[in-house]
């Protein structure tokens, strides 16, 4: 799990769409794709973007929670099959996050699963990333990017 502190903490959110796994991996490549992942009233600024692909190279960006910014640096990387691909946040807010995007053929579709594993750091930072990336905030995002996945992928 890539030196997962012991205090790590999972979420998990999967879901149906009718796609091909080569659409739903084409979506997940269009350097766009983050931005429009993020629901408003949060912000993405890009910063700086070195992917290769969807397995390998590094993205930087800043998330813009109305004036209160929080600059994340994530590497790309490999999931635990053919299929999935890993970001892991090399710099960020949190004391651990890897998210895992996870494509599986289905009747009629793709099945997205979203894996997070995460830790929060101690203090203030610790509370504050509780309020944003975890819990009831963590469904909702999710719950909005596979809305946005599903939006995209079968209106084309």
């Amino acid at each position: 799990m890539n030196n997962a502190p012991a205090n790590t903490r999972s979420f998990q959110r999967s879901g149906f769409i009718e796609t091909t796994l080569a659409d739903i991996r084409r979506f997940h490549e269009d350097p766009r794709a983050l931005a429009n992942l993020t629901p408003p009233p949060i912000r993405m600024q890009l910063h700086r973007d070195e992917r290769r692909s969807l397995t390998e190279g590094e993205i930087e960006f800043t998330l813009w929670f109305g004036p209160l910014p929080i600059r994340w640096t994530a590497r790309h990387e490999s999931g635990p099959s053919p299929d999935p691909v890993a970001d892991l946040q090399i710099k960020g807010p949190l004391a651990y996050w890897r998210h895992e995007h996870i494509f599986r053929e289905a009747a009629g579709g793709v099945q997205l699963t979203d894996r997070i594993t995460l830790a929060h750091r101690r203090g203030v930072t610790g509370l504050l990333t509780r309020f944003a990336f975890d819990g009831l905030p963590l469904r909702l995002l999710f719950a909005y990017r596979h809305w946005r996945t599903r939006r995209a992928l079968q209106s084309t």
